[in-house]
């Protein structure tokens, strides 16, 4: 199967590559994913055994991995009840840079949230709406051990987080453990989730974009923050089926702050599958630059996330909570990361939002509460899915392509540039510059979004 590299971070002095792992040797055996053209019956799986050891089965999608040699591969794919076979993709969250962030004033409002106009400097929340009633599921690394000291009990949907791991195909199945979400190692879901939530730094309340939305953790990563688009197709299914299940009536959002280098069938399958059933989703875009965008995010119907950044930062030593940010914003103000993914050509980049040094709860040492700065898309997807849950909440009957669009129509247009920004811990500015291929249609507008939706 194919593994791929989800989520995508920044944190300042420790660099992860974040790059997508190969797909395998030509040469013993391999994971696959397999999409069909037909229901699974007994008669496919027998012919499909043939091939190789079939491993776990998605009836709800018509698909299935298996652990095969890499030399039937063709074989697979010529069968006339097969759509599609590929290796099983790698998925990665691992972060990219890190800072310790040891200050965090009194302030309640962060410097992202004052962009995004959810919070302004010394007033606190200024937007009216705020993710009561939507459900938004965070499909990452779970939450850490300790997440109670930063998020209240009943913002986090405990009866309907999970855990699913395995894939690969030289692992096998997809499993499911119930509470192994709360054990997490790794940090990455937990930030995510602070986003989205806002959360407790020392009893200081930082505010969130969506503070009460109801997060679902589901962990389709690993310890390490890697994974398989087999496991994050299981993932989405899952949050599928509270859709149409117990969660019908409200409204549910997909945030994945992950990626990989290709999109996987049956990734695509579960996406498409999800997006009928009613449910959001908002993916990041990718560490890469130049090198492309990550799927699912670059998915023509996925809702993709680039990364900006404000060029007063670290203009002094609290500039993260103690400089305004000018309202209404210019886009003179921001630029576009250097990490973040350009779209080539046949992806699809929408709409940028915040992703560069976002304060939130990070722990390197387990059950020791701390705090980092950490950039990269991943920080600046839970924006946007923050800020869809504001829509959701004002009008539940939203769908997909309307809130692509809403969000897209509204954005302030941040066109290739270059600014001059201070690094961290640098006292001499640098040049930042980017194309019209790296923003979308620009910079998220949480009040004019807000304004469109009826």
């Amino acid at each position: 199967m194919k593994k791929l590299i989800y989520s995508f971070m920044i944190v300042i002095a420790l660099i992860a590559s974040g790059l997508p792992v190969a797909a395998g040797s030509t040469t013993g055996t391999t994971g696959i994913n397999v999409l069909l053209k037909t229901d699974v019956s007994a008669s496919v799986l027998k012919d499909l055994s043939k091939f190789g050891t079939v491993l776990d089965v998605l009836d709800e999608i018509d698909a299935l991995t298996m652990r095969v040699k890499v030399s039937q591969l063709d074989a697979i794919r010529a069968l006339p009840f097969v759509a599609s076979a590929n290796p099983d993709a790698v998925r990665n969250g691992a972060p990219v840079d890190r800072v310790s962030a040891d200050n965090f004033l009194d302030g309640y409002n962060t410097w992202d949230l004052d962009v995004v106009d959810v919070t302004n400097y010394r007033v606190g929340r200024t937007e009216q709406y705020d993710g009561s009633g939507v459900y938004v599921a965070v499909l990452d690394t779970g939450l850490v051990d300790s997440w109670r000291s930063y998020f209240p009990e009943e913002r986090i949907a405990e009866e309907y987080a999970i855990s699913f791991t395995g894939g690969g195909g030289e692992v096998g199945t997809v499993s499911t453990q119930k509470n192994k979400w709360e054990h997490d190692q790794n940090s990455h879901g937990t930030h995510v989730t602070s986003t989205i939530l806002g959360y407790n730094m020392r009893g200081t309340p930082i505010n969130g974009v969506a503070p009460m939305a109801t997060i679902i953790p589901v962990k389709v990563l690993n310890q390490n923050g890697s994974g398989w688009s087999s496991v994050i197709a299981r993932g989405i299914d899952y949050v599928t089926s509270l859709k149409e299940g117990d969660l019908k009536n409200s409204p549910v959002i997909i945030n994945m702050s992950l990626g990989g280098s290709v999109l996987d069938a049956i990734e695509k399958a579960a996406i498409d599958k999800a997006i009928a059933a009613g449910v959001i989703i908002v993916a990041s875009a990718g560490n890469e630059g130049e090198a492309g965008m990550g799927y699912p995010g670059a998915y023509g119907p996925v809702i993709s996330v680039a990364a900006s950044g404000w060029i007063r930062e670290w203009e002094t030593s609290s500039w993260w909570s103690g400089i305004d940010v000018s309202d209404p914003i210019s886009a003179d103000d921001f630029y576009i990361t250097d990490f973040s993914s350009r779209a080539l050509a046949g992806q699809d980049l929408d709409i940028a939002a915040p992703g560069s040094w976002i304060v939130g709860p990070y722990q390197v040492n387990s059950g020791q509460l701390s705090y980092y700065f950490l950039g990269g898309t991943s920080m600046s997807s839970p924006h946007v899915a923050g800020i869809v849950a504001l829509m959701a909440q004002k009008n539940g009957s939203l769908v997909q392509t309307e809130v692509e669009q809403i969000l897209e129509n509204t954005a302030t247009p941040l066109p290739a540039g270059t600014r001059s920004v201070r690094p961290s811990g640098g006292l001499v500015a640098v040049d930042i510059s980017w194309g019209d291929d790296a923003s979308g249609s620009g910079l998220v507008n949480t009040g004019a979004a807000l304004d469109a939706v009826h």
